[in-house]
């Protein structure tokens, strides 16, 4: 820590590509409509999975933002990640020019990077040997090359790095790009989460963890967050992109502020490699850093973006870390899992309820949890069920866990 007084930090970009809109305005309108992201696995022959269905992605085409040569030596995660970023640089108006190039930075996380990229050589190389792979194979597949292909894409030349935290890295990014412009090493940041892990070989992971749901007869209600009857998560796909930007920066050139972000919580259960510490204490201790960091109360917490992945151990855990950090205040405050509606993105999670974060605030409307029918006993909070609600949301925050322990909470505010 330093004695140098903190920037105060501003969103003025969202860029969202996800399985319910392939744009900001598609994606908003999808959650305040309640709209079902999930489906058939259409983009590989799942019939030899335990797990057939997932929120794929409809209508994308990368030459919208890419020429053929560039998107061919891309993996999907990064088209989705440097897509995304371009779209959230657009919506926030900043040109970046060799005047302020090096102030505008990037970090963009994924859980898993260029799997398919992986799939594929591998395929190569057991087929017609090692001297058939790729040239491009390895800067394809790893997972800081959406963060390196955006500043390309872009010619933001200040601080870049990649967070790989599993279904937090979106989170951390976004995180850890917000203390950059606190401590004045930028102006502005590009960041956010990306994933494309929609392929056999990560189904085929996470079907063997028994982590996935296998409502395959009935893909619409098969992301059902604090229900009773869930039985795993769906996987998805796409990516969330926030462009934020030091306050003076924004007002000086006069960007439309969609909220401040005030805190910043992360924490370690330090207990096991996928399952959470039963009693959520991880989690609450994220929550309360980033209340404290916002210089906030539990009083002044209007909503809650939860993780909400739709399994035992995420929903219960959570439901008894959000009573934790909020007392009594948490009966009070409407949560919502967009993840029923989306799937689960993994790293790239994060993004888009970030942005689903600051939407609500500034459209003072949160979305829904969808396909709550019947509501775990041990869930009993207000989970904003099956449609939309207008409330006025002051302040919001928004939680991110992932495999290896990994807790994160955002908070976002409304600018005044």
């Amino acid at each position: 820590m330093t004695n140098q007084k903190l920037k105060r930090v501003v969103v003025t970009g969202l860029g969202a590509i996800t399985p319910i809109g392939n744009t900001l305005a598609e994606y908003w309108e999808g959650l305040m409509s309640g709209r079902n992201g999930i489906s058939t696995i259409t983009r590989f022959d799942p019939s030899q999975h335990f797990c057939r269905i997932a929120g794929e992605i409809k209508g994308f085409d990368p030459h919208d933002y890419f020429t053929r040569k560039e998107a061919k030596h891309m993996d999907r995660f990064a088209q989705l990640g440097v897509s995304a970023s371009l779209q959230a640089l657009a919506h926030s108006e900043l040109i970046i020019n060799d005047l302020n190039a090096e102030q505008v930075g990037v970090i963009v996380g994924s859980g898993i990077g260029g799997i398919k990229v992986l799939e594929d050589q591998q395929e190569i190389y057991l087929d017609r040997g090692p001297s058939r792979c790729s040239p491009f194979m390895i800067p394809m597949m790893i997972a800081n090359m959406a963060s390196g292909l955006t500043a390309i894409h872009t010619g933001a030349k200040g601080p870049n790095n990649c967070t790989v935290t599993a279904c937090a890295a979106g989170s951390h990014a976004i995180g850890d790009a917000f203390r950059l412009i606190q401590r004045g090493y930028a102006k502005a940041m590009i960041c956010g989460g990306t994933e494309a892990s929609i392929t056999p070989l990560s189904l085929a992971g996470f079907g063997a963890a028994r982590a996935l749901s296998t409502r395959n007869d009935d893909p619409y209600t098969a992301s059902r967050p604090f229900d009773r009857d869930r039985d795993g998560f769906v996987m998805g796909e796409g990516s969330g992109i926030l462009l934020l930007e030091e306050l003076e920066q924004a007002l000086n050139r006069g960007a439309t502020i969609y909220a401040e972000m005030v805190g910043y919580g992360m924490t370690c259960d330090a207990y096991h490699m996928t399952a959470p510490v039963p009693d959520g204490r991880g989690a609450t201790r994220a929550m309360e850093l980033a209340i404290i960091d916002g210089g906030l109360i539990p009083e002044q917490i209007s909503y809650i973006n939860a993780h909400g992945t739709s399994t035992s151990a995420n929903d219960v855990t959570e439901t008894k870390a959000i009573k934790k950090a909020l007392g009594q205040q948490a009966y009070k405050i409407p949560i919502s899992s967009t993840k029923s509606m989306t799937g689960h993105l993994l790293g790239g999670s994060g993004g888009i309820e970030a942005i689903a974060a600051v939407m609500a605030i500034a459209n003072d409307r949160v979305p829904p949890t969808i396909n709550l029918a019947n509501p775990d006993p041990e869930c009993d909070l207000d989970y904003v069920r099956d449609h939309s609600r207008a409330v006025t949301v002051d302040v919001a925050l928004s939680n991110s866990f992932g495999f290896g322990g990994h807790n994160v909470t955002l908070v976002f505010k409304k600018y005044r």
